[in-house]
């Protein structure tokens, strides 16, 4: 007796079909699963049986083999439990259906129940892709899958319900289209709520309207970190294939919410500074997503930067420049896309009260020198903006003034954003920060003051090639915030002031 069923497999982003062949013949009693397997697949063996004696069916006492193809890409997880149960109860007539244009995913349970897994979305976008009608899924998985246009999703509770399904005595209704809905909870915070601090809400105006990264750099209690976490409300809403290709990352690392199972804010991201190298570029030998990826069309942000281990810090280096992160394991290479804002904050020295009016510092210029040192220059040569959060003063904190709100400074970054992706229509660029080195004098186009003036800061900071760059790149947005198509010198003023900390404090030239 033979059956062929059809499933999906994930390894990194990438689905890939799955062919689940069984085999029944006589022979000594043996359950055998080939096609190179790992351990938690192996594991089924006993999940099936105990499923089919739930059902009140007995197992089949016979030479039980079962094939996994393609044999050559290695299966992983739990998600094909049910696809061989199905394939079991196909050749022996349990169920006469032609299931040829069905795909089955998840886990079981002893008892027969189904079990949600992990990266439903990719697998279930390549099962439309691959032209089948429907996917049957664990309930659970249901919301999450619904989410794909074009298939029908299937939610299954039970094995009871898809012998039932097919036998024609219940039929599984499909699972009701997602209808998006924009998430509220994390722009509850607001720009409004800082009180003075007008020159670095600039700065992560100007960060948020053309993705720049940035740096801030104060005393405690200067309003670093309350600065960077309202930073989500003044960013513009994602678009639908943004919101699909982060919750398939969400999705793979089970991170999704069941109630909302796209994702339509953009992520952001805090881990602590004692996170590894490995948690925050991903890894595991079956890679799994770090913090980078997770906050893929969103934010990163490294609270006290200085903290971190200077190793982890530097793999942030690569996925900045190549908006990817790629991991190399035994088992494959995978790419986890990182086209991220990344937004750091970090003291001026140990004690933090480095250059404080008040003469509160303590350390010695060693003490602070080897505390900034953990900042590498190329990797602080990748933050196109570098902030100072001084002190609030106390006419600020007592004033009242109302502070303009995020939904202000989020409609002038909108407009800015708008203007990009007119300028970039047709192209692989999103946004000002990723403009690619030859295409920077083509949308970069200078007057003929803002060109000397660049040139002589050039020579007169010793500036180097990348700063020129970032200089360029953020200039282009301050004048998108202008409505200006031509970037003048006061443009280009501006973004040179806004990298200047790292003359102040490092004393690197750059």
């Amino acid at each position: 007796m033979f059956a062929k069923i059809n499933s999906l497999g994930l390894f990194g982003l990438n689905s890939f079909n799955v062919d689940v062949e069984i085999e029944i013949s006589r022979g000594i009693p043996v359950f055998e699963i080939v096609g190179l397997p790992d351990l938690v697949v192996k594991e089924s063996r006993e999940r099936i049986k105990a499923s089919l004696r739930s059902c009140s069916i007995e197992f089949p006492v016979a030479r039980v083999m079962v094939n996994l193809a393609p044999a050559s890409t290695r299966k992983s997880g739990s998600v094909h439990d049910i696809a061989i149960l199905v394939a079991i109860l196909k050749a022996t007539g349990y169920i006469n259906d032609n299931l040829d244009g069905y795909c089955f995913i998840g886990e079981l349970s002893l008892n027969g129940q189904l079990r949600s897994v992990d990266g439903v979305l990719p697998m279930v976008i390549l099962a439309k892709e691959s032209g089948f009608k429907g996917v049957f899924v664990p309930k659970e998985n249901a919301f999450e899958a619904s989410v794909v246009d074009g298939i029908d999703i299937y939610g299954t509770e039970s094995v009871n319900d898809i012998l039932e399904h097919f036998s024609g005595r219940i039929k599984i209704p499909p699972q009701e289209k997602f209808v998006p809905v924009q998430d509220k909870k994390l722009l509850q915070l607001d720009f409004s709520d800082v009180r003075g601090q007008k020159t670095a809400k600039t700065a992560l105006e100007i960060a948020a309207a053309g993705g720049h990264n940035a740096i801030l750099i104060g005393t405690p209690g200067s309003g670093k970190s309350m600065l960077a976490k309202r930073m989500p409300s003044i960013l513009p809403d994602m678009t639908f294939e943004e919101s699909i290709e982060t919750t398939k990352i969400h999705s793979i690392s089970g991170l999704l919410d069941h109630d909302s199972p796209l994702v339509t804010v953009r992520p952001f991201r805090t881990p602590h500074h004692t996170i590894s190298a490995a948690g925050l570029a991903g890894g595991g030998s079956i890679p799994h997503p770090g913090e980078i990826s997770l906050a893929h069309n969103g934010l990163l942000f490294l609270d006290e930067l200085a903290e971190f281990d200077r190793k982890t810090l530097e793999i942030l280096r690569q996925p900045l420049e190549d908006g990817k992160v790629t991991i190399s394991r035994a088992s494959g290479t995978v790419s986890y896309p990182s086209s991220i804002m990344l937004i750091a904050a970090m003291n001026p020295c140990p004690c933090g009260y480095y250059g404080h009016p008040s003469g509160k510092c303590r350390c010695t210029q060693k003490q602070v020198a080897a505390y900034l040192s953990k900042i590498s220059g190329p990797l602080l040569d990748r933050f196109d903006l570098h902030i100072e959060s001084a002190p609030v003063e106390y006419q600020d904190l007592s004033s009242d003034i109302m502070e303009e709100p995020s939904s202000e400074i989020r409609k002038r970054v909108t407009a800015a954003r708008n203007i990009q992706n007119e300028r970039f229509k047709g192209s692989s660029i999103n946004c000002n920060a990723n403009i690619t080195p030859d295409r920077l004098r083509e949308f970069c186009v200078m007057s003929d003051a803002a060109d000397k003036f660049i040139g002589n800061a050039f020579d007169r900071l010793g500036l180097s090639a990348r700063a020129y760059d970032r200089i360029l790149k953020v200039a282009r947005t301050i004048a998108d915030l202008s409505a200006s198509e031509i970037i003048q010198k006061e443009h280009i003023s501006a973004a040179i002031q806004f990298r200047s900390l790292d003359r102040k404090y490092w004393n690197a030239g750059n």
